[in-house]
């Protein structure tokens, strides 16, 4: 699917929770590094406070990273806030390498969500994430994620 297929028909409603999906570029597993997935699991704070949204569930693999985003106020765009978070944590991460290379693919995936979908059960699964590829048989020993359900 090209990036210009993922614009099409995307709106920004106001409330509006999203499920998100975006990957690195090239799928290179940089968030297989303890330091560099911690610096963008900051970055997911200052988001929050910066554009007044939630991520109300998320995990980052190695190589991409899953989220459920409630927007809280009106201005907030969708494509600004998820833009912000690529922006700021490849911008961090790259000083902290001291390197100029493209962190994340471009755009990103989105699903709006509807008032009748199960918001626990699609929070588990994002969070589940990385027991189902292996990473962990406990979810409790990996670091990288953050849900209010759970």
């Amino acid at each position: 699917m090209s990036w210009s297929d993922l614009r099409k028909g995307r709106y920004t409603q106001e409330h509006g929770e999203y499920f998100v999906t975006f990957n690195t570029h090239n799928k290179i597993p940089h968030f297989s590094d303890f330091n560099l997935a911690c610096i963008f699991s900051r970055q997911i704070n200052t988001n929050e406070t910066k554009y007044n949204c939630t991520w109300i569930s998320w995990v980052l693999m190695p190589d991409h990273f899953h989220g459920l985003l409630r927007l809280n106020i009106k201005g907030s765009t969708l494509p600004k806030i998820v833009g912000a978070l690529k922006g700021s944590s490849s911008f961090i991460i790259n000083k902290k390498r001291e390197k100029q290379d493209k962190l994340w693919q471009p755009s990103f995936y989105d699903h709006a969500l509807r008032v009748d979908d199960n918001r626990k059960k699609l929070a588990r699964y994002i969070v589940a994430n990385p027991l189902r590829k292996g990473l962990v048989n406990n979810i409790g020993d990996y670091p990288f994620w953050n849900s209010i359900y759970l």
